[in-house]
């Protein structure tokens, strides 16, 4: 039983406190002017017997199998302090001791060696002022243990007595925090560097649904968490996470590993000791899961005990830069029977190797009888190709070592009755900054962590079938972000596969679409949904959908905004073809009808009714065919403006034309009557006048709209989703629709007078024809407002185009065409007799 109670030394106070332990014998000791202490998991378990008399337990032994790999690095920690006392430029006329003890996997073992440490080899130690003393302490520093869980345990006490711990497997980030753990060092990264690591290559490798499992332990649960933080910071989502201790139930073990078996993620992140792993792929192989991409922690992942499961083959994971040290080969391999006899280990470790029994010991069912050669032995113990951890405590025998040296030395020579605390020793080891003799520099930062630097190991199948270690790239953390993880060389992947695994929980949505997460599951597992119209997403995987400017819409695949395709009535169209043959043969036949008519200009028919006004309109009618021109084509400014002023004043001037000759009619019958005098008031001066005076009127209307708001090219991005019309905006709408109103005046009130006048006498009365050009013309326009306001685009123009053309071609077909069939076919009635009435004719 040990008991313990009291104050850190930091806080400047003795304390009393009572220890009592039956002492734990070293698995190695030498002594020396200064002992460093060692405590590492060498054995897997322990085991306690009960008193036959007492029937109290005793204390707990340690069992099981050896661990090889811890064995070898309790012996590397005696060569370097060999290999330290045997230098003249460190510690000189210093010799180091050393009392390594084995913490048998097991806390209570670790406490009771760390105790005895601490105190001395004393078995029953009683004083009242005991904790306070600490410069009784029967060991400076101490290095160990191998397991996250025991180091804490160990930092805890020695955080009470100052004395330094320097770890060279304890890799859980909660040994960082010092107000915790102010004693605590170590020369394997923190977890948290590991699981930054891990996390960070599966995002590189595009894993974003994986597996997880740990060992519910101090190790296990701080890495996993620390990983999990940094995953889902990657975006990383995990299918399961899954823990469990080697003391669980077999049942457990089996649920752990049906959930692995039924999962759907290909890649498995296991945060696992070496037991933990053991006995999980051990369970996994009795029946086999579907190819899995295991991604490892630095513990099991270079364990030359796993390359025998060939299911795990391509697994990678980080481990730590493997090393050479000279000399320690030989070291090892330099045991005879009669030097593993002087130790209880090394006797096991021998009789566990060759299968018996040295002499002088009771195990073994066979007697060794010389000839085994530790130098044919292929284990852990005698393989120094993977000296990652061996390296590690060779490196924190060194700090601890510099550090004794900076307490005790000045430039040329050292005290070795030097009277120092582990307080001392503690603030030399913050500052210890070297490079060992195989080259690895050791230095702590203010947590107490080295620099973060890791290899990535890749589990690769031999020729001869069998999986064997390979660096495939490195990841230091000291370099800028987005600079740690370089690749070396090829990965081998899961059944040896050379294309990257995919582990997806859904396939990447595609550019033009966005992702909608299922219900209920993590946002890794989401439906791609096609963005809606007008939106696009130009990259994979997108959240979100954005919407295209304005004057842009989504392509096909809704990938990429392009321009709209710019929609006007162009000179290319077949429709603008049809519409400008029309037009040109409009304004042709206008000419080819002034030319007959200049022609027969003596002739009655065409003296009739006032020639001039005739010209006049045969004129405006060939401009009012060619306007039209102007509304096909791009839109610009001067075409915009220029379009509807000519439309409206043309056709003024045309129907301007029509209503004089209709008066000109009226008053030609009313001045037949016996007195009249009325063509004195309208004759061609008059008929010139009111021509020009309805003419200016639209001029004065054109003018106005065009200096207020004048019509300019306008882009209509309303009419049509997926593309632009280029249009002439009216500007004023008043404007425009006086325009039209004007001309729609004037054409009712010159279709009233030639109703009125249609049935004057008369073998040609004209008043007739006008009353039919003039419904035709009304009948065009009125048809017009509701066919222009409700035509889609480039159609709203083609509208206005025909409005223009047909009330042109009724005009001259209704006014014109009996004139010219009487001037070309018949010329017999092209007289003043036949006009007058006094020659019967058939009527036309």
């Amino acid at each position: 039983m040990l008991w313990i109670a009291g104050l850190s030394p930091a806080a400047g106070k003795a304390v009393s406190c009572r220890l009592w332990a039956e002492p734990q014998m070293p698995v190695f000791s030498m002594n020396g002017d200064f002992i460093i202490g060692g405590i590492i998991s060498i054995h897997f378990y322990t085991s306690s017997e009960q008193n036959t008399y007492t029937r109290q337990p005793l204390q707990p032994q340690c069992s099981g199998s050896i661990n090889f790999s811890e064995l070898r690095s309790a012996r590397a920690m005696e060569f370097t302090i060999h290999e330290i006392n045997n230098r003249t430029d460190l510690l000189p006329g210093i010799t180091l001791g050393y009392q390594i003890h084995d913490s048998c996997t097991a806390i209570p073992m670790t406490i009771k060696a760390a105790f005895q440490l601490a105190n001395g080899m004393e078995p029953f130690f009683n004083d009242t002022d005991s904790c306070s003393k600490s410069a009784s302490a029967a060991v400076p520093a101490l290095i160990g243990d191998s397991a996250s869980t025991l180091s804490i345990s160990i930092a805890r006490m020695m955080g009470l007595l100052g004395i330094p711990q320097v770890s060279h497997y304890a890799t859980c980030a909660c040994l960082s925090d010092k107000r915790q753990y102010p004693v605590f060092f170590r020369t394997i990264p923190s977890d948290h560097h590991q699981a930054a690591a891990l996390a960070r290559m599966v995002k590189y490798f595009g894993w974003t649904w994986i597996g997880a499992v740990r060992s519910d332990s101090d190790y296990g649960n701080n890495g996993m968490a620390s990983f999990l933080k940094a995953a889902q910071e990657e975006g990383i989502c995990v299918e399961y996470s899954e823990a469990f201790y080697r003391t669980d139930s077999r049942s457990k073990l089996e649920r752990v590993a049906n959930v692995i078996r039924r999962s759907t993620a290909r890649v498995i992140v296991a945060f696992l000791a070496t037991t933990e792993t053991r006995l999980l792929l051990e369970e996994l192989a009795r029946q086999p899961p579907p190819p899995l991409q295991w991604i490892g922690s630095e513990t099991w992942i270079i364990e030359p005990e796993f390359l025998r499961f060939n299911m795990c083959a391509g697994a990678i994971g980080f481990g730590v830069p493997n090393s050479v040290i000279p000399g320690l080969r030989e070291f090892l391999l330099d045991l005879s029977p009669e030097q593993a006899l002087k130790s209880p280990l090394l006797t096991e470790f021998w009789e566990r190797s060759f299968s018996c029994s040295l002499k002088g010991s009771s195990g073994g069912a066979r007697e060794c009888d010389g000839s085994e050669d530790i130098r044919a032995l292929q284990n852990p113990y005698t393989d120094t190709s993977q000296l990652r951890i061996t390296n590690l405590v060779y490196k924190a025998t060194y700090a601890i070592a510099h550090a004794i040296h900076g307490v005790i030395c000045n430039d040329t020579q050292c005290d070795k009755s030097a009277k120092f605390t582990p307080w001392q020793i503690l603030n030399q080891l913050k500052r210890v900054n070297f490079i060992t003799k195989n080259g690895y520099q050791v230095s702590f930062d203010s947590s107490g962590d080295p620099v973060a630097i890791y290899e990535l190991i890749n589990w690769q199948v031999k020729k001869d079938g069998g999986l064997d270690f390979v660096m495939v790239g490195q990841y230091d953390a000291s370099k800028p972000r987005g600079q740690e993880f370089i690749m070396t060389r090829a990965i081998s992947w899961m059944g040896g596969q050379t294309e990257v695994p995919r582990s997806v929980c859904s396939e990447s949505c595609p550019p033009g679409t966005r992702k909608a997460v299922q219900k209920g599951k993590p946002v890794c597992c989401y439906d791609c949904i096609p963005c809606a119209e007008g939106e696009i997403s130009n990259r994979t995987d997108s959240l979100d959908c954005m919407r295209c400017p304005p004057e842009f819409w989504p392509n096909i695949h809704r990938g990429s905004c392009l321009p709209k395709p710019v929609e006007f009535l162009s000179w290319y169209d077949t429709l603008s073809i049809i519409l400008t043959v029309f037009s040109i043969t409009g304004a042709f036949i206008a000419v080819c009808v002034t030319a007959v008519f200049y022609k027969h200009r003596t002739s009655p028919i065409v003296r009739a009714n006032n020639s001039e006004l005739s010209f006049l309109l045969l004129f405006s009618l060939t401009l009012c065919f060619l306007c039209s021109l102007t509304f096909i084509g791009r839109p610009s400014e001067w075409s915009c403006m220029l379009r509807h002023t000519a439309f409206g004043i043309t056709f003024v001037l045309c129907i301007s034309c029509v209503l004089g000759k209709t008066i000109v009619v009226l008053m030609a019958f009313r001045a037949t009557l016996p007195g009249s005098d009325v063509m004195k008031w309208f004759g061609p001066p008059q008929q010139r006048l009111s021509v020009l005076a309805f003419t200016l009127i639209q001029v004065l209307i054109c003018v106005l709209w065009l200096t207020i708001s004048p019509p300019l090219p306008f882009k209509n991005l309303n009419q049509y989703k997926e593309k632009i019309i280029l249009e002439c905006a009216l500007g004023s709408a008043v404007g425009f629709w006086a325009v039209l109103g004007y001309i729609g005046f004037l054409a009712l009130l010159c279709f009233i007078l030639a109703f009125l006048a249609r049935k004057l006498p008369d073998n040609f009365n004209e008043a007739k024809f006008i009353t039919f050009s003039m419904l035709i013309f009304c009948a065009v326009w009125i048809t017009f407002i509701p066919a222009y306001v409700s035509s889609p685009g480039r159609f709203t123009v083609a509208v206005e185009i025909f409005a223009i053309l047909a009330s042109s071609f009724g005009l001259i077909t209704c006014i014109f065409a009996p004139k010219c069939f009487i001037i070309m076919f018949r010329p017999e009635q092209n007289t003043k007799k036949h006009l007058m009435g006094k020659v019967p004719s058939k009527s036309l």
